[in-house]
């Protein structure tokens, strides 16, 4: 009973201090961004280059006359035959009902034919991994940061032990400062998520745009050595917050709108 009694005190104790570092003033987002982010597995480049034109002919138009864009398409650096698309939903119910009603567009159908008509035995992908975000209070929408032709993107997941510790982490983006800090030392995102559905949970999930590969390292080093992230580092009220960290670097196909 006394082991019942500290834990169920050290968490009231987690709640309250959560509540403390709260702000007064919090952003919070009329309509988030629903983030899905769905990663392909083929085995060839063939394959790849046939994926790749199925989504810029048929899957990338039929998704933006479902109002879902812009779409982002990379191929990942340390896994060349690996795919991710990102799509931002507007609405839980678009995340829910986009896939079968591109089945409902004669447009997608037919542009579609060589994919949906692929045999068994030849698919053009072998499967598909999803996950759903939902945007941040202090980031609730995708952005576009990057534009340029050498442009590179950065995918990074942060884990977290529980959903608790995982509630922290999410604080220290939108009410510590963090996201700040990031945007003062040209850390671009593209969207902050923090995950509801997939693998690695619980976990929250972002993507940084950057022009080129220097302006990526210039500006991480800067974020690094800036004094705000050395306070907000040492907070003790933030240890602990993240077990596992992934961090992809991606590099957009020709179709990609991001």
């Amino acid at each position: 009973m006394q082991r019942r009694h500290f834990l169920a005190v050290s968490g009231l104790a987690a709640l309250t201090s959560l509540k403390k570092h709260a702000t007064a003033q919090q952003n919070t987002p009329v309509n988030p961004d629903y983030i899905e982010l769905q990663q392909y597995r083929v085995l060839s480049s063939k394959k790849l280059e046939q994926l790749i034109a199925y989504l810029r002919d048929a899957a990338i138009p039929a998704w933006n006359r479902l109002n879902i864009s812009p779409v982002g398409v990379f191929t990942i650096q340390d896994a060349p035959l690996d795919l991710y698309v990102l799509l931002p939903h507007k609405t839980p119910e678009s995340a829910t009902t986009a896939s079968m009603k591109l089945l409902d567009d004669e447009i997608y159908l037919k542009a579609a034919a060589p994919l949906l008509n692929a045999p068994k035995q030849e698919p053009v992908y072998q499967r598909v991994k999803s996950s759903l975000l939902v945007g941040f209070d202090g980031f609730p929408k995708v952005k576009t940061p990057a534009k340029g032709p050498d442009r590179t993107f950065q995918l990074r997941i942060y884990e977290s032990h529980n959903t608790l510790f995982h509630k922290k982490k999410v604080h220290m983006f939108n009410q510590g400062g963090e996201l700040d800090i990031f945007k003062k030392t040209g850390l671009d995102p593209v969207f902050f998520g923090r995950a509801v559905i997939g693998e690695k949970l619980p976990n929250l999930t972002y993507m940084l745009g950057f022009d080129n590969q220097d302006a990526k390292d210039k500006a991480w080093k800067a974020f690094l050595a800036h004094p705000d992230w050395h306070k907000l580092s040492r907070d003790p009220f933030y240890k602990d917050t993240v077990s596992q960290i992934t961090n992809l670097i991606l590099n957009p196909v020709d179709c990609s709108q991001i």
